[in-house]
Protein backbone atom coordinates (compact mmCIF):
# COMPACT_ATOMS: atom_id res chain seq x y z
CA UNK A 1 0.00 0.00 0.00
CA UNK A 2 0.98 3.22 -1.15
CA UNK A 3 2.11 6.28 1.49
CA UNK A 4 -0.66 8.36 0.24
CA UNK A 5 -3.52 5.47 0.11
CA UNK A 6 -2.26 4.62 3.87
CA UNK A 7 -2.78 7.95 5.01
CA UNK A 8 -6.37 8.84 2.84
CA UNK A 9 -7.54 4.95 5.21
CA UNK A 10 -6.47 7.12 8.21
CA UNK A 11 -8.82 9.64 6.87
CA UNK A 12 -11.64 7.80 6.25
CA UNK A 13 -10.80 6.25 9.59
CA UNK A 14 -11.57 9.51 11.22
CA UNK A 15 -14.82 9.75 8.86
CA UNK A 16 -15.98 6.93 10.27
CA UNK A 17 -15.61 7.72 13.76
CA UNK A 18 -17.12 11.13 12.91
CA UNK A 19 -19.90 9.54 11.25
CA UNK A 20 -20.29 6.83 14.04
CA UNK A 21 -20.72 10.01 16.33
CA UNK A 22 -23.28 11.77 14.10
CA UNK A 23 -25.28 8.09 13.85
CA UNK A 24 -25.70 7.98 17.80
CA UNK A 25 -26.52 11.43 18.02
CA UNK A 26 -29.44 11.57 14.74
CA UNK A 27 -30.40 8.18 14.42
CA UNK A 28 -29.88 6.72 18.02
CA UNK A 29 -30.70 10.32 19.48
CA UNK A 30 -28.51 10.45 22.20
CA UNK A 31 -28.01 14.06 22.63
CA UNK A 32 -23.61 15.23 22.83
CA UNK A 33 -22.21 16.80 25.54
CA UNK A 34 -19.55 19.85 24.96
CA UNK A 35 -16.88 17.32 24.98
CA UNK A 36 -18.22 15.12 22.76
CA UNK A 37 -18.46 17.95 20.20
CA UNK A 38 -15.13 19.17 20.72
CA UNK A 39 -13.86 15.69 19.44
CA UNK A 40 -15.39 15.78 16.42
CA UNK A 41 -13.64 18.32 14.75
CA UNK A 42 -9.90 16.99 15.05
CA UNK A 43 -11.63 13.88 12.86
CA UNK A 44 -13.17 16.08 10.49
CA UNK A 45 -9.27 18.08 10.12
CA UNK A 46 -7.81 14.40 9.52
CA UNK A 47 -10.71 13.54 6.82
CA UNK A 48 -10.24 16.66 5.17
CA UNK A 49 -6.33 16.32 5.15
CA UNK A 50 -6.87 12.51 4.09
CA UNK A 51 -8.57 13.63 0.79
CA UNK A 52 -5.74 16.43 0.47
CA UNK A 53 -3.20 13.54 0.85
CA UNK A 54 -4.64 11.65 -1.93
CA UNK A 55 -3.79 14.42 -4.41
CA UNK A 56 -0.52 15.78 -3.10
CA UNK A 57 0.84 13.09 -1.02
CA UNK A 58 3.67 15.43 1.23
CA UNK A 59 4.76 13.69 4.71
CA UNK A 60 3.94 17.20 6.25
CA UNK A 61 0.30 16.82 5.57
CA UNK A 62 0.55 12.93 7.02
CA UNK A 63 2.03 14.62 10.32
CA UNK A 64 -0.72 16.99 10.53
CA UNK A 65 -2.79 13.71 10.17
CA UNK A 66 -1.13 12.25 12.85
CA UNK A 67 -1.15 15.60 14.95
CA UNK A 68 -5.14 15.63 14.40
CA UNK A 69 -5.94 12.17 15.56
CA UNK A 70 -3.82 12.60 18.13
CA UNK A 71 -5.83 16.01 18.84
CA UNK A 72 -8.95 13.40 19.15
CA UNK A 73 -7.07 10.90 21.13
CA UNK A 74 -6.04 13.28 23.97
CA UNK A 75 -9.49 14.66 24.17
CA UNK A 76 -11.09 11.37 24.46
CA UNK A 77 -8.36 10.57 27.17
CA UNK A 78 -9.84 13.92 28.98
CA UNK A 79 -13.55 13.51 28.46
CA UNK A 80 -12.85 9.63 29.81
CA UNK A 81 -11.22 11.09 33.08
CA UNK A 82 -14.52 13.30 33.62
CA UNK A 83 -16.39 10.61 33.03
CA UNK A 84 -15.00 8.35 35.37
CA UNK A 85 -14.34 11.24 38.10
CA UNK A 86 -10.40 11.38 37.73
CA UNK A 87 -10.04 14.94 36.95
CA UNK A 88 -12.93 17.66 36.56
CA UNK A 89 -14.25 18.79 33.53
CA UNK A 90 -15.98 21.94 31.68
CA UNK A 91 -18.07 24.20 33.92
CA UNK A 92 -21.16 24.36 31.36
CA UNK A 93 -22.61 21.41 29.83
CA UNK A 94 -24.69 22.55 26.63
CA UNK A 95 -28.19 21.64 24.95
CA UNK A 96 -29.29 21.09 21.62
CA UNK A 97 -31.44 24.43 20.88
CA UNK A 98 -30.48 27.46 19.08
CA UNK A 99 -32.72 30.10 20.28
CA UNK A 100 -31.63 32.99 18.18
CA UNK A 101 -34.62 32.55 15.69
CA UNK A 102 -37.34 32.31 18.35
CA UNK A 103 -39.07 34.29 20.25
CA UNK A 104 -38.83 34.79 23.76
CA UNK A 105 -41.39 32.21 25.12
CA UNK A 106 -40.52 29.55 22.14
CA UNK A 107 -37.12 29.98 23.47
CA UNK A 108 -37.88 29.34 27.41
CA UNK A 109 -40.00 26.40 26.55
CA UNK A 110 -37.47 24.88 24.01
CA UNK A 111 -34.49 25.92 27.03
CA UNK A 112 -37.07 24.12 29.22
CA UNK A 113 -37.67 20.79 27.22
CA UNK A 114 -34.32 20.80 25.53
CA UNK A 115 -31.93 17.48 27.20
CA UNK A 116 -28.87 18.94 29.27
CA UNK A 117 -26.45 16.60 28.43
CA UNK A 118 -23.34 16.35 31.40
CA UNK A 119 -19.96 15.75 30.44
CA UNK A 120 -19.65 13.74 33.06
CA UNK A 121 -22.25 11.13 32.19
CA UNK A 122 -21.92 8.05 29.96
CA UNK A 123 -24.57 7.86 27.61
CA UNK A 124 -23.17 4.72 25.85
CA UNK A 125 -20.33 1.59 26.26
CA UNK A 126 -19.03 -1.30 25.21
CA UNK A 127 -16.99 -3.91 27.00
CA UNK A 128 -17.46 -1.38 30.08
CA UNK A 129 -16.10 1.58 27.82
CA UNK A 130 -17.36 4.64 27.03
CA UNK A 131 -17.71 6.00 23.13
CA UNK A 132 -14.77 8.58 24.89
CA UNK A 133 -12.51 6.31 25.64
CA UNK A 134 -13.26 3.85 22.22
CA UNK A 135 -12.35 7.17 21.09
CA UNK A 136 -9.34 7.92 22.20
CA UNK A 137 -8.32 3.91 21.69
CA UNK A 138 -9.15 4.56 18.15
CA UNK A 139 -7.78 7.51 17.55
CA UNK A 140 -4.40 6.38 18.95
CA UNK A 141 -4.66 3.63 16.78
CA UNK A 142 -5.26 5.90 13.57
CA UNK A 143 -2.04 8.08 14.53
CA UNK A 144 -0.12 5.01 14.30
CA UNK A 145 -1.41 4.95 10.90
CA UNK A 146 -0.69 8.63 9.85
CA UNK A 147 3.11 8.16 11.21
CA UNK A 148 3.55 4.98 9.14
CA UNK A 149 2.47 6.22 6.02
CA UNK A 150 4.34 9.63 7.24
CA UNK A 151 7.44 7.78 7.79
CA UNK A 152 7.03 5.52 4.03
CA UNK A 153 6.19 9.03 2.17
Amino acid sequence: MRDWSLASLAGLGSAALLGGALFFQYVVGLAPCDLCILQRWPHLVAFILGIVVWFFPRAWLMGLGALAAATASGLGIYHTGVERGWWEGPAACSGTVDVTTLTPQQALEAIMSAPVVRCTDVAWEMLGLSMASWNAILSAVLVGVWLIAMRRA
